[in-house]
């Protein structure tokens, strides 16, 4: 099974969300930014750090474990570990995606959502941080 991660960004009670450009097997999709590990060796925090960098152009710091949850795309089965991260700045610079958003849990579970991110938004539903 492979490992990809998702980094959940709290800020006044939303959560930062990015749209995917179109053309990829998510494309027109939000999603909670995060990706695949890039070899076995590579840590959930190390897979976090690099994604934020290559997709958002920013540095993170990566916090504990929120939830693990398991989901299929193209026939392989990936087990999505979602962390609570910290951004350095907010001066993105997209590569992967058109636009980025701070939505309230009620929001997110309205938008088109990556399917991997569907048990993240309604875990955080339920469960949401407490506001800074």
């Amino acid at each position: 099974m492979r490992i990809t991660t998702s980094g959940i960004a709290c800020r006044e009670g939303t959560y930062l969300l990015a749209l995917r450009k179109a053309g990829s097997s998510i494309g027109e999709s939000w999603e909670f930014p995060g990706g695949k590990h890039r070899s076995s060796t590579e840590t959930p925090e190390e897979t976090l750090q690099r994604e934020f960098r290559e997709e958002l152009g920013v540095p993170v710091r990566v916090g504990e474990l929120i939830m693990t949850t398991a989901f299929s795309n193209n026939g392989k089965t990936y087990r999505l570990q979602a962390y609570r991260i910290e951004l350095e700045h907010e001066d993105f610079q997209l590569t992967e995606h058109q636009r980025t958003g701070w939505f309230a849990p009620e929001q997110i579970l309205e938008l088109p959502l990556a399917a991997s991110d569907r048990a993240v938004a309604e875990y955080l539903a339920k469960s949401p941080f407490p506001k800074e």
